[in-house]
């Protein structure tokens, strides 16, 4: 029976396969093993392109439309909603559907062989303080599953995916921290790890603590989208009535990954158009229809992710807006980025205290913090979670490989 491993993320997708004895992962694009979760729908050639190809043809100006950030759907009223992609409509799930069955068939043909049975990842919540919007988005994803193939579906949580990873270099007992900050959620795990454990099927008791929070890189998107390039673009600016300022949902929408293409309907045209003509900053708001008109949402988010990850390395930068306006730059500062997202990075520190208690385990106790997940390369987001434990030894996983190798260990423990 062919079994995998399936890390569906956000930002990023990877997906392993085992041989009995080892895991590794697949090349899901050329030689690629991470896959950017995301799709392009060409309009002229009727097709569908994925990964960096859909990256590539939105970013060349192909008439299309690109969707990313999928994942954030799930346990949402947009998973039972449609979009228009040019002269028609699709669901949001028929989307899931195309792009997960996409990287399916990619992986049979890397592996050689057909995969029957699939361990998914998922966040410890898909949604914060929601259980039933919970067991709605993993029911959503494990019927994708099925439509697309595999015969035999479970989950694992990503966290815990990820400590099975980490087990396979341990050399004696630990209590461990796994810290997964990925593109959508924050998800920690309390583990007890050892080389006498990791073949063992039933891990429940080395569970000591098991939680997570909706907060992920995008979040830290959209909060350095509002502080830095959205001002350019006519946000907080003023209207002509005094003591009004430019409504903020058009901005906030703009900045968030999944709800960009929500902006390209000829409803919204006409609202910013209206408020251009009352706003005391017209040029500014010009700017944000020349987005709209020309759907550069995407553009506009994949410069401010670009200045979040380079904000890691520098203290201040300037990324051009050329493409917006002759000679427009966008200048991101850390202090300030720090600043704004204070309360993200609070709210992950938080989440460890609170997996603490509920291990009932001290700061002392944690031998080692295992990190993985794209996020963790966030300086305020590691002093969070370094901070809480100062004493443990700090190990650094395969930011984008960890979580799907784990899951491809667990998929070997179940259906080998």
């Amino acid at each position: 029976m062919g079994y995998c491993g399936l890390d569906f993320g956000t930002s990023n997708t990877t997906l392993g396969v085992g041989d009995g004895a080892t895991a590794r992962l697949v090349a899901l694009e050329g030689a690629e093993l991470t896959l950017p979760s995301a799709i392009f729908f060409d309009f002229a050639a009727a097709r569908a392109e994925v990964g960096r190809a859909a990256i590539d043809a939105y970013a060349r100006g192909v008439d299309g439309r690109l969707m990313r950030s999928l994942k954030s759907v799930l346990g949402t009223d947009l998973i039972e909603q449609d979009t228009l992609l040019d002269k028609h409509r699709i669901g949001f799930r028929a989307v899931l559907q195309r792009l997960l069955g996409e990287i399916k068939a990619r992986a049979e043909a890397a592996a050689g062989r057909p995969l029957e049975s699939v361990v998914h990842g998922r966040p410890v919540h898909f949604v914060d303080g929601d259980e039933a919007a919970d067991r709605r988005a993993e029911d959503a994803l494990a019927e994708i599953a099925r439509e697309i193939g595999f015969k035999h579906v479970s989950f694992q949580f990503e966290p815990i995916a990820a400590a099975l990873d980490y087990e396979q270099q341990v050399e004696s007992e630990e209590v461990a921290l796994i810290a997964d900050i990925g593109g959508g959620t924050s998800d920690f795990s309390i583990v007890r790890l050892g080389p006498e454990r990791r073949h063992a099927n039933d891990r429940a008791s080395d569970i000591l603590a098991n939680d997570g929070i909706r907060i992920g890189g995008t979040d830290f998107d959209r909060l350095l989208s509002l502080k830095s390039a959205m001002p350019h673009l006519g946000y907080q600016s003023p209207m002509k009535r005094p003591g009004l300022l430019a409504p903020n949902g058009y901005f906030t929408d703009l900045s968030t990954w999944a709800k960009i293409n929500f902006l390209y309907t000829p409803k919204v045209m006409a609202e910013v158009r209206q408020v251009q003509r009352e706003s005391a900053r017209p040029e500014l708001i010009a700017r944000l229809m020349h987005v709209l008109e020309d759907h550069l949402g995407h553009r506009l988010a994949m410069t401010v992710e670009r200045g979040k990850i380079g904000l890691s390395d520098t203290a201040a930068l300037d990324l051009p807006l050329g493409w917006i306006e002759p000679g427009l730059a966008a200048g991101f500062v850390r202090a300030d980025f720090e600043t704004t997202t204070e309360e993200l990075s609070g709210g992950i520190a938080q989440m460890i205290r609170r997996c603490l208690d509920d291990a009932g385990l001290g700061p002392d106790r944690i031998d080692a913090v295992f990190l993985t997940g794209g996020s963790t390369l966030l300086p305020n987001v590691r002093r969070a979670i370094l901070g809480e434990l100062p004493r443990s030894r700090v190990v650094e996983g395969d930011k984008f490989g960890s979580v799907g190798l784990g899951l491809t260990i667990e998929a070997m423990l179940r259906y080998r």
